[in-house]
């Protein structure tokens, strides 16, 4: 038999000694400490309860059959709050939201297993769970391809669900076929259930199919990272510390035995972070709304003094800055310009308050009047 620990599905066993009813102290080191985001109060609150449930998850060998499975239970509520927090947000994403959805039902498996009395209510728990970790990955990388504004075919979306729906029912398979566990048995250890498992021959589609979607947004951060599609470099920090924190918790439970699973505590994190990046777009876009269509000029005067900054302006402007007056200018369009200079629209709208700025003006509307009205 060999004792399996699926990538992103694992299960609640004494990972240290090895051994049924093993004992002996734990040393779990606790996940990075979290940035701060302007999200809502109930958000930050869960934050604050992670690290308690990382040292409840580690406490004396007579106290872990209780306290882990509370633990378990503790994260699998903290993420039902999470999802009703994102839920609260004003604009909603859809991808979000099917990415707190997907680490609720995740959360949600492992305490069903942990606490499971039959094999039958095990692999179901286990189902759960991979229902839950399949959909992850997937929401995780429509969230970074948004965010680092990378463009992709609209069958895109419905192809990788399809492909993730078929992922899920080979790995759901145990108890029916034997195609991702040849053989499957329930031991408990230290009163918390887990799975002994012996792997199929479909069992590796799992871990490509994970290889693929770290790939991808790895590579969907590196691009935004060296495109600089995001406004500042703390950003940036975010996007590729949602994406890495993940990787870097797998990684570590595959070379450091634990009793308590932080993947489970890691996907919260990330999804705070995450959600803590979509707040900031939406504020940026309430900043500095531009005009999707251009705009004819005004009838209104301009004093002398207005006309005579505006000229002093325009020969502080960056050739970035002087790019976009002249395709202001020129009629271009929000969508015209973004994509002609390969930028996003918080970029453009960073570029707008410098230029509006300097020129003197509020809006595009007055930059171009008063344009018009110089070159008249």
């Amino acid at each position: 038999m060999i004792r399996h620990i699926s990538p992103f599905v694992p299960t609640p066993s004494c990972q240290k000694c090895g051994k049924k009813g093993g004992k002996g102290p734990c040393d779990p080191k606790n996940p990075p400490s979290e940035r701060e985001f302007p999200m809502k109060k109930p958000l930050k609150t869960a934050a604050l309860l992670l690290p308690a449930l990382i040292l409840g998850g580690c406490a004396a060998p007579a106290e872990k059959s209780v306290n882990l499975s509370a633990a378990y239970a503790v994260i699998a509520l903290l993420s039902l709050l999470l999802l009703i927090g994102c839920c609260l947000v004003k604009k909603r994403n859809i991808w979000l939201l099917l990415l707190f959805t997907s680490v609720l039902v995740v959360n949600a498996g492992y305490f069903a297993l942990s606490i499971s009395k039959t094999l039958e209510e095990a692999l179901l728990a286990n189902r759960i769970s991979y229902l839950g970790s399949v959909f992850l990955p997937f929401a995780m990388l429509m969230i970074i391809l948004e965010a680092a504004a990378v463009k992709c075919k609209k069958w895109l979306p419905a192809a990788l669900l399809l492909v993730s729906l078929g992922v899920f029912l080979v790995a759901a398979s145990p108890g029916y076929l034997d195609i991702y566990y040849k053989e499957v048995s329930l031991h408990s250890a230290n009163g918390v259930t887990m799975l002994d498992k012996v792997y199929g021959p479909w069992h590796k589609l799992y871990f490509y199919y994970l290889f693929l979607y770290f790939a991808a947004m790895i590579a969907a951060t590196a691009h935004a990272i060296i495109k600089k599609k995001l406004p500042s470099g703390a950003r940036a920090a975010i996007l590729a510390f949602a994406v890495f924190i993940n990787i870097g918790v797998w990684l570590m439970e595959q070379l450091i035995r634990l009793d308590f699973e932080l993947l489970s505590l890691s996907y919260i994190i990330s999804e705070l972070f995450l959600l803590g990046l979509f707040i900031l777009q939406e504020e940026d876009k309430k900043e500095a709304p531009a005009p999707a269509a251009p705009l004819p000029a005004s009838s209104s005067p301009f004093s002398q003094e207005q006309r005579r900054l505006f000229l002093e302006g325009l020969l502080r402007l960056t050739p970035a800055e002087r790019t976009i007056y002249d395709l202001y200018l020129q009629g271009k369009t929000t969508r015209e310009i973004t994509d002609g200079l390969g930028i996003t629209e918080n970029t453009l709208k960073y570029h707008n308050k410098n230029l509006y700025g300097k020129l003197g003006v509020s809006s595009r509307r007055q930059l171009v009047d008063i344009a018009l009205t110089i070159k008249e």
